[in-house]
């Protein structure tokens, strides 16, 4: 897992907001699935949790350059899985994984 974390210690922006941010400023994001899990999705913790399933190569790399950018001032941990080690783990599914594209849709549902 890796964490990427700014200076920045205010409250924590809202699941849908920071879901916005990074579909808006990560363009290597189309590549790949992207989820976040964690107690953030309930409002609560101090950092969110993210999955992000893809191949190796230089769309990940291009991508973890975009997520240290867009993820400055966010307390970002990030699990980078193949999608056969999403598939084995059955992740997604045990840990209530959801979309960063349906979170923007959910505007209050969350937090």
């Amino acid at each position: 897992m890796v964490r990427i974390q700014g200076i920045n210690s205010s409250p924590l922006m809202s699941v849908s907001d920071v879901a916005r941010h990074l579909l808006k400023t990560c363009q290597a994001l189309k590549f790949f699935e992207c989820f976040m899990f964690g107690s953030s999705l309930f409002g609560v913790g101090t950092d969110y949790d993210m999955l992000v399933i893809g191949p190796a190569g230089e769309a990940l790399i291009q991508l973890k350059a975009e997520l240290k950018l867009a993820g400055a001032e966010l307390p970002l941990d990030i699990l980078y899985m193949l999608p056969k080690e999403a598939e084995e783990t059955d992740f997604v599914v045990k840990q209530k994984c959801v979309s960063l594209t349906h979170l923007v849709t959910l505007d209050s549902l969350f937090v």
